[in-house]
This record gives structure tokens, sequence and C-alpha cells, in this order.
């Protein structure tokens, strides 16, 4: 078997941890001896054992000899574990392959340096863009301390996320919504705007697939919303920030405090209303390393227009609605050479849908 078969094996591991290891990286592990894979693990829970060493613990026989396929590289200093790559050269493998060089600063090649300096040959880059393309979310945060960004919204054939009269359900297929709560169990957070809880009062939680709720966060920079709004329900098993500006209503701010909801104060933007860059900075001090923005129109429109997206995943329903809500307002482009161009990533179907999962090109 080659190099690239275990690997993709590897990756298959670390794919199971996702919606449970954040905001550490997903990691896969296998162990291969004489040409027998003897062991292997992911990182299943954040706090928990990393994939190597869970890989090492259920070995049945010596790993001295063996190769150990990870698809990051191993840690080599100390935070919820002890360094993984210790652990390792103690066993004495024969060889290490690692899928790519993890970016956190606080490793940054030092596994690498380590192994190398125990004279355990190590090879780098097997399937290099498929592990980085696996913990995109992971390498943007731990590089940046701001979140990445996927902007979801459904919309009809004709652009719409709404009607005129702000009815939106339902735009997609019941697939749709379930895949819908799917991407919201493998972000850190989702947020929305003030006007999607008004209209809409939807409870941003995951309940048709296995997975965490997200951290619920409202955009709400006058704090309009109704203190009976469900996203104030529920907060010790999916709590909420109110993200507002200076000119919040103070009696407000200790109301939403007496209900354990927590208020974030945000500098303005030119507008008045909350920037959005800084409130991202915010998260990322939270260790809110993924964010899924799910509307409505204003806010898609702000994360647009700023290039904060990283992400876009769009769900077209088989439906015309002629005059309705748009899903992307005015972004202030005059010519066809500024629009803003997508690489799409993938195109497929959930029910009657249409799914554009695309990442925004950065010029």
């Amino acid at each position: 078997m080659t190099d690239d078969f275990y690997m993709k094996r590897a990756l298959r591991l670390a794919k199971r941890g996702e919606r449970w290891v954040s905001p550490n990286p997903m990691v896969g592990a296998v162990i291969v001896k004489d040409g027998r894979i003897i062991a292997e693990g992911r990182h299943r829970r954040f706090g928990g054992p990393h994939a190597e060493i869970e890989a090492i613990n259920h070995a049945k026989e010596p790993i001295e000899g063996a190769t150990i396929y990870v698809t990051l590289e191993p840690c080599c200093h100390y935070g919820k574990t002890p360094p993984c790559v210790e652990a390792i050269i103690d066993r004495r493998p024969a060889r290490l392959v690692i899928g790519t060089v993890d970016p956190n600063p606080f490793v940054a090649g030092g596994g690498i340096s380590a192994l190398h300096c125990a004279e355990i040959e190590t090879t780098v880059g097997i399937m290099g863009e498929a592990c980085k393309e696996l913990n995109e979310r992971f390498f943007k945060f731990i590089t940046t301390g701001i979140p990445f960004v996927t902007l979801k919204f459904a919309q009809t054939l004709d652009g719409r996320i709404a009607t005129a009269t702000h009815q939106s359900r339902w735009i997609s297929s019941p697939d749709s919504r379930s895949f819908t709560h799917s991407l919201r169990s493998i972000h850190d957070a989702i947020l929305v705007g003030a006007g999607t809880v008004m209209h809409d009062d939807p409870e941003l939680t995951v309940r048709h697939v296995r997975g965490r709720n997200p951290m619920r966060i409202v955009v709400d920079s006058c704090l309009q919303l109704p203190l009976e709004a469900k996203v104030l329900k529920m907060q010790e098993s999916a709590p909420t920030i109110i993200a507002a500006n200076g000119r919040a209503d103070p009696e407000k701010l200790k109301r939403l405090q007496d209900k354990g909801v927590e208020t974030l104060i945000v500098d303005e933007d030119s507008k008045g209303r909350v920037d959005i860059k800084k409130l991202l900075v915010e998260l990322g001090k939270r260790q809110v390393s993924s964010l899924l923005v799910e509307g409505g129109a204003a806010i898609i429109t702000s994360f647009l227009k700023e290039k904060l997206a990283d992400r876009l995943v769009i769900i077209v329903a088989p439906k015309i609605l002629g005059r309705g809500i748009e899903a992307v307002a005015e972004l202030g482009i005059k010519s066809m050479d500024d629009a803003i161009r997508l690489a799409c990533r993938k195109v497929y179907r959930k029910g009657e849908d249409i799914v554009i999962d695309c990442r925004p090109v950065r010029q």
C-alpha cells in the first residue's frame, strides 16, 4: 500500500471528530507495521487525547520500527495534554508521515524538528492540500485570532430570501434544513441580525442531527429584539451573546443580563451599526474559531462588502417569488470587473434544492 492510501484512512478518521474537537483541529493517525495496520486513533473531543496518543494506546504490539501516519504535525508543547512528539519518540517508530505542518505558533515545525533530532525519518506533505482543507477553520483562526466565517443562506431561483412581507418559511426543502443543522453543529457560533430574530423567531440550535449547539450571536445595535425571543432561552445548553453599540438602553441591557444573556458592547461603524470587524476580534478572544452567518440580508451584505466571508454555502430552491427580499443588497459595485468572484468547491443536490459550496477568490 502507498503513503496516500494510509493518509486517506487517517483523513477519514480525523473527519469523524468534526463536531466535537473545536477549537482544536481534527486529526487522525494510523500505525502500520510490516504492511499491517496495527492501530488507529483520532482526536475525539476537545481536551481529550490527541490522535497519535489514542493510536499508540490502541496498539497491541510494540510500535518500534513501525510507520505512523498523521494528518497534522504532532504537537511539541504542553496544553490540555502533554506533547505528542515526546510519546512518539519514546516508542521509536522507524518513520513518521505527516500530512501538513501545524501553523500553531507553539508548534509550527517544532514537532518535526524534534523528530529529526531523534533521528526518526520524517516525510511531510503527503496529501498536504487535503489535510489543510480538512482544517481550514482551525488554520484561519490559529493564524489570525479571527473566526473562520461561513456565510450560508437559502434563496429562490430569482435570488430572494423572503417574500415582500418577510415570510421565508420555507424556501428550502426538509433535506436542506437538516443540512443547515449539520452546518450549525460544526461551527462554534452562529450569527444573525436582529431583523431575522424579530421576523422568524428562530431557536438557532442543532436539532435534526447529533452535535453540539453553537453559541448564538445576535447583532442588535440598539437592542430591539423582544425579551421573549427564543434565542434568549436555553442559555445553559446554547448561550447567547447580544452584540450592541454604546447607545443601547441600559435598562434593557440589565434585563437581558438578568436572564443570563451576555451583552457585548462593540464600537460603531461609519453608519452607526455594530462594527462587525471588531465583533469578530472579540469573538476570537472568546475562542470562537468558526462562525456560521445565517442572515438576514443586511448582515449577509455587510460580511460580503467587508470581505469577511471565508466560505459561502448557498442553497438555491427551484422557486420564483418575483418581488421580495434580496439575499444580497447594494455592494457598491459599478463594474463587472469588480464583482466578487467565487471558486466553487462543490455543487450538489439536497432534496429538490441545489447547494453551491464556494470560496471567495481573493484578488
